[in-house]
């Protein structure tokens, strides 16, 4: 039975700056008002609709779903104010970024899906990423009311290059079925990255055709919710370079994946950091 939850939340938790910062395609904004914003989207299986008033979340989904599958998927067990402030002590720079966007949570993702959407991610961008997936869904997921859910890793092992034509993912199509194949074929071992610690999930992850340092860090930040993991793109290491010269990730601790999400929503926001001036 569908029914309303509302609960009370803290400050740290923005549902635009956590389901637009590029850790999750399949959320989009479907209504937003001066008073509220709801968004819809589809993980584990299952379609939601969360609603935001300032510091209240409705979630249109039965009493069961949110105990057992949002409450989880949102962290929402979890103190962000306390790891924020922890951040904002390390330095000026990170205090600055975490005060710009402190309602970044970490969502706690499906490890297969979190890994092919960054496989997707490859040399992309969010709206094209996003595309992909959707096709990706239709072709080869199961119909749900609202839309289709994320495509089993074992129905991807069984397909070709030929099959996902349809989705236009060009030469990730090919990493995607190596991974549901290193999967399915118990190669690579998702229970064991869960378990054992980031040193040997990233090497795990990184035995798939196709999988580099800032795909692994990406699934093991948020697909196993190894926080201490800190994806590095070009425009990370932009931004390091440029805000935290000399400063190595393993340096921000156990809450390095947060601090990078602050950074690199910081540094998105404020590209007139990164200009060069005329000479």
């Amino acid at each position: 039975m569908m029914t309303k939850t509302g609960i009370q939340i803290n400050k740290c938790f923005d549902l635009e700056q956590t389901l637009n910062c590029g850790q999750s395609f399949r959320w989009k904004e479907i209504e937003k008002t001066e008073e509220y914003s709801i968004w819809e989207g589809i993980a584990f299986g299952r379609l939601l609709q969360i609603r935001q008033d300032e510091d209240e979340l409705t979630f249109f989904c039965s009493q069961q779903d949110y105990e057992t599958v949002w409450y989880d998927y949102f962290d929402l067990a979890v103190n962000y104010e306390e790891m924020r402030e922890t951040l904002a002590k390390q330095s000026e720079p990170l205090k600055e970024a975490t005060k710009f966007a402190p309602g970044i949570r970490i969502l706690r993702q499906d490890a297969w899906e979190a890994l092919a959407s960054f496989l997707f991610s490859q040399n992309n961008n969010i709206p094209r990423i996003k595309g992909i997936i959707e096709r990706f869904a239709e072709l080869c997921g199961e119909p749900i009311d609202g839309g289709f859910t994320f495509p089993a890793v074992e129905t991807v092992a069984k397909m070709t290059v030929k099959d996902l034509e349809p989705i236009r993912a060009g030469f990730r199509a090919k990493y995607i079925i190596a991974a549901a194949r290193a999967i399915v074929e118990s190669k690579v071992d998702l229970q064991a990255i869960r378990e054992k610690d980031i040193h040997f999930g990233r090497y795990e992850l990184q035995k798939i055709h196709g999988v580099g340092p800032k795909v692994a860090e990406c699934t093991l930040l948020y697909g196993f919710h190894k926080t201490e993991a800190f994806p590095l793109d070009v425009w990370m290491k932009r931004a390091m370079n440029k805000l935290f010269p000399g400063k190595s990730p393993e340096e921000f601790g156990k809450h390095a994946g947060l601090a990078q999400q602050y950074i690199f929503h910081y540094s998105r926001m404020h590209a007139e950091l990164f200009q060069t001036p005329d000479t």
